[in-house]
């Protein structure tokens, strides 16, 4: 393998990357206004960058060290806060919004943030 094949590769990766986080981006921000029809896996991610699904894993956990689903699981806790402190709406619908079932999505919230959502918003109440 010469330099060139080497600065090329790195480059497509950094492509794929930026092309994923744009996406995953686009993804998410349709979630947090209610209207994604469902929950993207790393295989509609793929198809939407040309792409097998392992090539696009592969990529991220090289570039940026971390999976798709932890850059997936992150930007969603983000979401998730955001809706509870931003508004009103009841945890079970926050949570069917994102494509929860409530009950997991007390425990994943809980896993990231180390309390439930309701103590979150509680803990983060505007007075």
């Amino acid at each position: 393998m010469n330099i060139e094949t080497t600065v090329e590769s790195t480059s497509r990766q950094k492509e794929i990357v930026r092309d994923y986080l744009v996406q995953l981006d686009k993804h998410i921000a349709d979630l947090k206004k209610g209207s994604a029809e469902k929950t993207f896996e790393i295989r509609e991610f793929a198809d939407l960058l040309h792409i097998h699904p392992t090539h696009l894993s592969n990529t991220l956990s090289e570039v940026l060290g971390q999976s798709p689903c932890d850059l997936y699981e992150q930007r969603l806790v983000k979401v998730a806060k955001e809706l509870l402190q931003e508004t009103n709406l009841p945890i079970g619908e926050i949570a069917r919004q994102l494509f929860y079932d409530p009950s997991n999505f007390t425990k994943f919230f809980k896993h990231f943030e180390g309390i439930t959502p309701k103590q979150f918003r509680q803990l983060h109440a505007r007075n």
